[in-house]
C-alpha cells in the first residue's frame, strides 16, 4: 500500500509539471508574439500624447536633460519649436505623472495626465480640459488659488481637490523650471 501511495505521489507531481511547464511556455510564446505589436501601440499613444501637449511640432527627439524625461519637438522643417517633459508629484491618491509641453519661449502649450489615483469625481477631474486648459499659455511659477484665478500666474483649484491641483501644478511647474534650465544652456 505504501509503494502505491508513493506511485500517486510522483505521477501526480510529474503530471502537475509537465501542465506548469506547457503553460509556461505557450505564454512565453504568446508574449514573443504579441510583444512587438504592444511596444508599437505603446509608441504610437506616447506620440500622440506629445503631439497633444505641443501641437507645433511633426517629430520628437529624447533631449538631453539630467535626471528627467524629456523631449524636444521639432517642426517639418526641423527648427526647435519647443520641449516635452514628463514630470511627477505625489497626490492625494498616490503618484501623479504629467506630460506637459513647453514652447521655445517658455510658455504651456499642453498638459496631459498619464497617471493618476485620486478620488473619482473630486481629483479625478483633473483630467477635465476646464482645468488643464488654464496653464496653456502661462509661464513663470504657478501657484494655486481657492475660487477664480485672477493672476497670469495662478492656477484655480478644483473645489474640494486642492492636494490634487496643486500636484498638478507642481508638475508643471518642474517642467517649467527644466525648460528654464534647457533654455539657460542653449543661451
Amino acid at each position: 500500500m505504501k509503494d502505491k501511495g508513493i506511485k500517486e505521489i510522483i505521477i501526480t507531481t510529474v503530471s502537475l509539471f509537465l501542465i506548469c511547464a506547457v503553460a509556461a511556455g505557450v505564454l512565453g510564446a504568446v508574449n514573443m508574439i504579441t510583444a512587438p505589436a504592444i511596444a508599437d501601440i505603446q509608441q504610437k499613444a506616447a506620440d500622440e500624447a506629445k503631439a497633444n501637449v505641443l501641437p507645433a511640432a511633426v517629430t520628437f527627439d529624447i533631449a538631453a536633460v539630467p535626471d528627467a524625461q524629456a523631449y524636444e519637438g521639432r517642426d517639418a522643417a526641423g527648427a526647435l519649436v519647443g520641449y516635452v517633459f514628463v514630470t511627477s508629484a505625489s497626490s492625494y491618491g498616490g503618484k501623479l505623472e504629467l506630460m506637459t509641453g513647453v514652447d521655445a519661449e517658455g510658455r504651456v502649450t499642453g498638459v496631459n495626465i498619464l497617471t493618476i489615483d485620486d478620488t473619482p469625481g473630486l481629483g479625478m477631474n483633473a483630467k477635465r480640459d476646464e482645468f488643464r486648459n488654464q496653464y496653456v499659455g502661462k509661464s513663470g511659477e504657478l501657484t494655486v488659488v481657492k475660487g477664480s484665478a485672477s493672476g497670469d500666474e495662478e492656477i484655480a483649484a478644483i473645489t474640494s481637490a486642492t492636494i490634487t491641483s496643486k500636484a498638478v501644478t507642481s508638475c508643471v511647474n518642474q517642467a517649467l523650471a527644466l525648460f528654464a534650465q534647457v533654455a539657460g544652456k542653449e543661451g
